[in-house]
């Protein structure tokens, strides 16, 4: 039976990603295979501009099973930027805004964010134990797509030997602190005979340019207890 490492992701906010704009971030209800293979090379110490680092991971494949997608938040920021006619040649941003005045050109943004969210993981393809090791002791700060999301509860990362992920997951360790519904719906890069298929772009290509692209994702919907 294929090894699967099964680990839980609990987060008071989150930040799942989705086709961004430069006025609206707007976030999924669960996190996509971008997400979840930054937070591994993140765990084993693995830099964005480290493209060797992170075309190993390529080889891995993803399953999350979404228990709570939490309640949305919208967060506002204004982002001010400085016409070059303004302030031409800036030794610093301090002293464009200051040369500039009034000049300057200000945007109202929109950052959407999921709270409570849980989820539970289970990845695949290549050898396991040092990705669990690194979850256990991450080089860097682990977080639920921005650095002010940070997770709530440890991973609890394990190896599970399954036939499949969907079985691999159900070993997952939740957190003691919360309630943990069953899961009703998981996100799969293997295909299910139940499931439907959708497509999501968010296949890391280029971490530094932040460049991706589309893949296809199996979908199973679990019956909700009463």
């Amino acid at each position: 039976m294929p090894e699967h490492l099964v680990f839980t992701l609990a987060a008071a906010l989150a930040s799942n990603g989705d086709l961004a704009g430069h006025e609206r971030r707007g976030t999924l209800a669960w996190p996509g295979r971008s997400a979840i293979l930054g937070l591994l090379a993140a765990a084993r110490g693995i830099r964005r501009d480290d493209a060797g680092g992170q075309a190993a991971l390529a080889p891995l494949h993803v399953a999350v099973a979404v228990h709570d997608i939490g309640q949305p938040l919208r967060d506002y920021h204004t982002v001010q930027t400085v016409p070059t006619a303004a302030a031409r040649r800036p030794d610093s941003r301090a002293a464009a805004l200051q040369k500039a005045g009034r000049a300057v050109n200000t945007t109202l943004t929109q950052r959407d964010y999921r709270c409570g969210v849980l989820y539970s993981v289970a990845v695949w393809g290549l050898d396991m134990a040092p990705f669990r090791d690194a979850l256990l002791r991450p080089v860097f700060t682990l977080y639920l797509g921005r650095k002010s999301c940070p997770l709530s509860a440890p991973p609890a990362p394990r190896l599970v030997q399954a036939d499949d992920a969907a079985t691999a997951l159900e070993a997952a360790q939740m957190p003691e602190f919360r309630p943990a519904p069953p899961a009703f719906a998981i996100y799969s890069d293997a295909p299910s005979p139940a499931a439907q298929v959708e497509r999501r772009n968010d296949v890391p290509l280029d971490r530094s340019l932040w460049h991706f692209a589309s893949r296809e994702v199996h979908v199973t919907h679990l019956p909700r207890s009463a």
